[in-house]
């Protein structure tokens, strides 16, 4: 494995534990530190479209990992300040308001703070417009990290409605354990049990944004899609996991191949590794996984794609 998809795979056993807390010595307020963990649809349904504001309802099965930003905030005088770093940190760059940004505001609002102010760094590693969840993730842990740091004790129900506000995949992220999403993202219920497995993400480096898959697929003529009926026991190996899920599909990777023919390039290159037993497009593209049993397995196939690509290799964040 090289040495950046092993650093995927390390900081995702790192962020497990999800946050970690770091007191400086004398300070009357700790720093801060929380993952943000990819969020991968296993499947994605569309199941139809509300009537009021044409938003699609979707059914997923979500789980998070094997890569993750990380985000760190600290007590500062006035103000709320962002540092964007990180391998990725250059597609952030241009952005005037930052997901991250727009969580700190909305959680002090909540809180009826009238001058909130943290220093935010976030260490951008996973990539931009890819289907993962990366800036959901990221205004997630902003809101877990600081309610820690202004000492709100705010309970993760309450972090997810205010999540809500920001956007429909926040609630997920918030807690980042294997979940049922429908709704149009909001309304969670716990996974099945899951069995052990681990999965290699990759990205061509191409940005598949959003409504332009929506768009394609409405304008395809395409079917809603009902709702998968999923073991209330769970599955009992990775391989009858597997066997489910290829029964099911993402509504969105035609679409998004359609617009973005490479990736169904990556979707090939992960099914011809030895230990696949699926692959699929996560949520809107152009990030897709492939499924192993074992995460020495995904690890050597994650090393196997082209080094152009980005790629991650790990188990999943347990629920």
């Amino acid at each position: 494995m090289n040495d950046a998809v092993a650093a995927g795979a390390a900081r995702t056993t790192e962020a497990a534990g999800a946050a970690r807390t770091t007191e400086a010595s004398g300070a009357a307020r700790a720093v801060v530190a929380e993952a943000a963990p990819a969020k991968i649809n296993l499947y994605l349904h569309v199941a139809g479209r509300r009537a009021a504001d044409g938003y699609h309802l979707l059914d997923s099965l979500a789980v998070f990992g094997p890569a993750a930003d990380a985000l760190t905030v600290a007590p500062i005088a006035a103000g709320l300040h962002l540092a964007l770093e990180g391998p990725e940190a250059k597609s952030l760059a241009a952005e005037p308001d930052n997901l991250v940004l727009r969580a700190a505001r909305a959680l002090a609002a909540a809180a009826g703070m009238a001058a909130p102010a943290a220093a935010l760094t976030l260490d951008k590693r996973l990539p931009v417009a890819s289907g993962i969840g990366g800036g959901s993730a990221d205004a997630a842990a902003a809101l877990r990290a600081l309610d820690r740091l202004w000492g709100l004790g705010l309970d993760a129900a309450r972090l997810a409605t205010i999540g809500a506000t920001i956007g429909a995949d926040v609630p997920v992220c918030v807690a980042a354990r294997p979940a049922r999403m429908q709704g149009i993202g909001e309304v969670l219920a716990p996974a099945p049990p899951l069995p052990g497995f681990a999965l290699v993400l990759a990205n061509p480096r191409l940005a598949v944004p959003t409504p332009a898959v929506f768009r394609a697929r409405a304008e395809s003529g395409a079917a809603f899609t009902a709702p998968a009926t999923l073991p209330v026991r769970g599955w009992a190996n990775a391989a009858a996991l597997a066997h489910d899920l290829r029964a099911l599909r993402n509504d969105l990777e035609a679409p998004a191949i359609a617009l973005c023919p490479t990736i169904a390039e990556v979707l090939a290159a992960l099914r011809a590794q030895p230990g696949c037993l699926v692959a699929r497009m996560s949520g809107s593209g152009a990030t897709c996984f492939g499924l192993f049993a074992a995460t020495d397995a995904a690890g050597r196939a994650a090393a196997a794609l082209p080094a152009g690509w980005w790629r991650a290799a790990g188990p999943i964040t347990p629920a």
